[in-house]
């Protein structure tokens, strides 16, 4: 049991950093919204649907936030933190719950179901974040496309890294073993 919790934290610690190294390190500009796109949300999608919701929220959350005050984005920090923390939290309970309902015989929708509400949840936060606490009112809805293109590119980066995973996982006891969704 020890050993169990022992591997499940230190994978939580790796997948915190690896969030953190994804979204500061590969950062595609988007001028129109002066934010960037990143691969960030690929892991924490992924961390959520492998680790669960409590080590997945807590390294989705605190490589997020890491990774915007190394950025300078240190106004962003709380929100991604909780925002980021949501995400896995949804991407886990609604892959599991959905890959239950269809006995896993589409668990390619699964995946796109939860990844897609996950990442609305990171749209709508980031917006209600800027309108009410940043102050910015409707002008927040600026910051809506460029949300949206990277939920889109981290959803579709995840659901490629979890398919490949669970494939690799049904030859691997070791990694089979964190797909706690499933």
């Amino acid at each position: 049991m020890k050993l169990e919790k022992m591997k499940t934290l230190v994978s939580a610690a790796l997948f915190s950093a690896i969030i953190c190294v994804a979204t500061y390190i590969v950062q595609i500009p988007m001028p129109a919204t002066g934010g960037y796109v990143n691969l960030g949300d690929c892991f924490v999608l992924t961390a959520g649907m492998m680790l669960g919701a409590g080590y997945g929220a807590l390294a989705a959350g605190l490589g997020s936030a890491l990774a915007d005050m190394l950025a300078g984005y240190m106004q962003y920090a709380p929100a991604t933190f909780v925002i980021k923390a949501l995400m896995a939290i949804a991407a886990f309970y609604i892959f599991g719950a959905l890959k239950k309902a269809f006995d896993g015989k589409y668990n390619i929708v699964s995946k796109i179901v939860a990844a897609v509400s996950a990442e609305a949840i990171m749209v709508m936060g980031y917006f209600g974040y800027e309108a009410v606490i940043l102050g910015y009112g409707v002008a927040a809805a600026g910051s809506i496309l460029g949300n949206t293109i990277q939920g889109a590119v981290g959803a579709a980066a995840a659901i490629a890294l979890v398919t490949a995973l669970e494939k690799a996982s049904s030859k691997s006891k070791t990694l089979s073993s964190f797909f706690k969704a499933g």
